[in-house]
């Protein structure tokens, strides 16, 4: 390593002072340092960033493949992200840049970033640029991303934050697109009352609602976010359109129905989903149901199998019927509803074969009665009136059933309720 001169180390220990008390929020001390006039109010440190709070890169440069520690930033960068407000003052009066972004953020972004609400009112009253962008492209309204971060949002748009302006980068996601993506209703609303648009796309062609109910399923944790629902409850009450496709042609029900999340899938088809909507390979919502029931552990699969049906969704070809036993074999009661859709059913070679023998065991008296009336015979005559029933209202049962004078064990039995067992 080469050696520093004794002036090379000197501005290096006096940089290395400067940092500590930036981070301890000793103004005094700040104020002695930058008064000797050795050190530029806006020089540039080096300091440890692990998170990258401070770090911001442009889409398609290459970085390492290692995790980057540190990160450059001037003295009113380390004040906002160590909360270290009257030191932040005092930089400010003392003439600091409000505006740099030596590693790609401005100290706006980085406040909105660490949640600071306090320190973003100092910034703009000294005149930070609300509608900057980071060097990703990112507005500080895009680095809102946590309920402690409204206070910092709503400073940002009484200066003038545009509430629809994208991201400039590939993904060109609004901010209101950014509030779904974290699942946070308070943002959500915020931008929803300050003429967000609730139908707004990126580049992909995903809505705010599309993107809502794609990560209202956390893949890791196997658990599903009210917050999230909550968001798309608000987007809906805002007339959010529930059938707009993306680039793929997928819609927000075939985004919930691919987390088999019965929740959302019910929210949308009363908003007036198209359950029958198909993607650009053609698969409807119930193909991605039937692609993810026996790996969603935390599902209710016969919920949401039961609602596309209710709410007119094309049933599986016949001839096909064998995939729903592949996919479905452990999930009886999916089985069940599936069946119970049909006026009859004629099974192939393929049906058998598709229901491993441990399986059979566990679920034997359910697959004998399976058997038993999947038969060149008819049905009952029971099962026969529900199928004419449902037929007569058009496949849109879930609402018609209701003003039905019957009673309610009878109405269930007609939206395909499952008992555990065909006859």
């Amino acid at each position: 390593m080469e050696e520093l001169s004794p002036r090379e180390q000197a501005v290096k220990q006096l940089k290395q002072k400067f940092l500590k008390a930036l981070q301890a929020n000793d103004s005094q001390e700040v104020l002695q340092i930058l008064h000797t006039g050795k050190l530029d109010i806006d020089t540039v440190l080096e300091v440890e960033d692990p998170s990258m709070i401070l770090a911001s890169y442009k889409q398609g440069y290459w970085l390492p493949g290692y995790k980057l520690e540190n990160s450059w930033a001037m003295g009113i960068h380390v004040c906002v992200m160590y909360n270290a407000v009257e030191t932040a003052l005092v930089l400010l009066q003392e003439g600091a840049a409000v505006n740099r972004m030596p590693n790609g953020k401005t100290p706006l972004h980085v406040s909105c970033e660490v949640s600071n609400g306090d320190c973003a009112a100092l910034l703009l009253a000294h005149g930070a640029k609300v509608n900057s962008l980071s060097l990703s492209g990112h507005t500080p309204l895009h680095y809102c991303i946590t309920k402690e971060s409204v206070d910092c949002a709503k400073q940002l748009i009484l200066k003038g934050a545009k509430v629809n302006m994208p991201s400039h980068n590939n993904e060109e996601d609004t901010p209101l697109h950014t509030a779904a993506r974290f699942g946070v209703p308070e943002l959500a609303a915020l931008y929803l009352t300050h003429g967000a648009s609730v139908d707004a796309v990126n580049s992909f062609q995903e809505t705010p609602l599309m993107t809502a109910a794609f990560w209202a399923f956390d893949t890791k944790e196997q658990i599903y976010s009210e917050d999230h629902h909550f968001v798309c409850r608000l987007l809906l009450d805002h007339q959010a359109d529930p059938n707009l496709q993306e680039e793929d042609h997928k819609t927000a029900l075939h985004k919930a129905a691919w987390n088999c999340d019965h929740v959302l899938m019910e929210m949308l088809l009363l908003a007036g989903a198209d359950a029958r909507a198909m993607d650009i390979n053609g698969c409807a919502p119930i193909q991605y149901l039937l692609k993810v029931t026996d790996v969603r552990p935390m599902a209710i699969p016969e919920l949401c199998f039961q609602l596309l049906l209710n709410y007119n969704a094309a049933r599986i070809y016949p001839p096909q019927f064998h995939k729903v036993l592949q996919s479905c074999h452990d999930f009886p009661r999916v089985v069940e509803i599936l069946v119970n859709s049909y006026e009859r059913l004629k099974p192939t070679k393929k049906w058998r074969a598709a229901i491993p023998d441990d399986c059979y065991k566990r679920h034997k008296d359910f697959y004998d009665s399976l058997f038993a009336i999947c038969t060149n015979t008819p049905r009952s005559l029971f099962h026969l009136t529900r199928c004419a029933i449902r037929a007569s209202m058009g496949g849109f049962c879930h609402r018609r059933v209701a003003q039905l004078p019957l009673p309610s064990p009878m109405k269930k039995y007609i939206l395909l309720e499952p008992e555990g067992i065909l006859y």
